[in-house]
């Protein structure tokens, strides 16, 4: 049985079922990730056309208060929502989580009967060029598939919890699903994987080496300001774009190329595949009709001064890009002290502001209430 059904079945068997606690408040928080193995493009509703690999970050995360409240109408059909970032009404996300919960509802039929207050915040400075949807999404998931076990005794252990956590996530934002795991995680099915789906993310356990569990990420920010094209629309111009299918089958040849290198530790083979999926992921875009970039010209420099150090240095460091012109520079924790005065000396000069943010492989989510 696929988790489509089976959380069908789940739904149905407490729709009728009063919740014997009527209020309550549950609070998670949850990281963003950055895919290393990238998913551009979708089919049906929210499945990927190819599988990702990412991990999650330690200090960008999103925390999520979310109080609820049984309905005294209970046949109210309206969805009574009242959220809050940080301290402030925020209408266009606010409607965005109503249409979630209205889309999650099938599975959580609860939701019906609930009136939510939530109140969110993150790490990062809301203009740092982070995506945040994938870290609040899932912080979000994780707190409503608490309350569906607190009211109702379903999903027995954690595994249960964080899968059905990633299934819900992924319906509010695909990159969501990957954020409920600690370190490295893939969503997306995949012959390489046995328990791999495209309807939630896996974890990744015992096929990486420890050097690869203990990467730094410097976020260098090119441009803070909000995309001309969103990641939404990007991937809708892979429904008829010219390289799509071969896309696709690079992407799946990837994924078994970095996970050889992150189970044999290839470095230089992992630099490879690294780089080559953050090109790739703009040049579908580049080469998509009417095609565009969201590329800049320091983005460009911060990639070939990144290659001239590492030649020079002969130092481990890499690259990657989210689906903006913000630059993930990839190293070893233990390098920290050769690799951080050159991303001063050379590199914050290119970033907005001066802007970066010292992050590093994390540990996953965490409930905090």
């Amino acid at each position: 049985m696929n988790l489509t059904n089976k959380y069908k079945n789940e739904a149905r068997n407490i729709e009728g079922i009063n919740p014997s606690i009527k209020s309550g408040t549950v609070a998670w928080r949850s990281p963003s990730n950055i895919a290393l193995i990238k998913y551009w493009g979708k089919r049906d509703f929210q499945l990927p056309q190819n599988p990702s690999i990412s991990f999650v970050l330690e200090k960008s995360f999103t925390e999520t208060h979310l109080e609820y409240m049984v309905k005294e109408n209970k046949r109210s059909g309206n969805l009574k929502v009242d959220f809050m970032f940080e301290g402030r009404s925020d209408f266009a996300f606010e409607s965005r989580i109503r249409t979630f919960l209205n889309t999650v509802s099938e599975f959580l039929p609860f939701i019906n009967h609930l009136e939510f207050k939530i109140r969110s915040r993150n790490s990062f400075p809301h203009s740092s060029g982070i995506a945040s949807s994938a870290s609040a999404m899932s912080s979000v998931a994780l707190c409503l598939v608490s309350v569906e076990k607190e009211l109702f005794g379903t999903q027995k252990n954690d595994k249960d919890v964080f899968t059905k956590a990633s299934f819900i996530a992924r319906l509010g934002s695909g990159s969501a699903a990957r954020s409920v795991y600690g370190d490295w995680s893939v969503w997306g099915k995949s012959k390489l994987i046995r328990t791999s789906t495209d309807e939630a993310a896996v974890k990744l356990n015992n096929v990486v080496k420890p050097m690869f569990k203990s990467l730094a990420d410097a976020i260098l920010i090119v441009d803070s300001g909000k995309k001309k094209v969103s990641s939404s629309q990007g991937h809708k111009t892979m429904i008829d774009h010219p390289f799509a299918e071969v896309r696709y089958r690079q992407a799946g040849e990837n994924l078994e190329r970095i996970l050889r290198a992150m189970l044999t530790g290839d470095e230089q083979a992992f630099i490879n595949v690294v780089e080559n999926e953050a090109l790739s992921l703009h040049a579908m875009m580049m080469t998509a009709y009417n095609g565009y970039s969201l590329l800049k010209e320091a983005t460009w420099m911060i990639i070939n001064r990144i290659r001239d150090f590492r030649l020079k240095s002969g130092l481990f460091l890499t690259f990657t890009l989210d689906a903006g012109p913000n630059v993930h520079l990839l190293y070893k924790q233990k390098d920290a002290d050769a690799i951080k005065p050159f991303i001063l000396s050379d590199l914050l000069s290119l970033c907005e502001n001066q802007q970066w943010i010292d992050d590093r492989i994390g540990k996953g989510p965490e409930r905090v209430f």
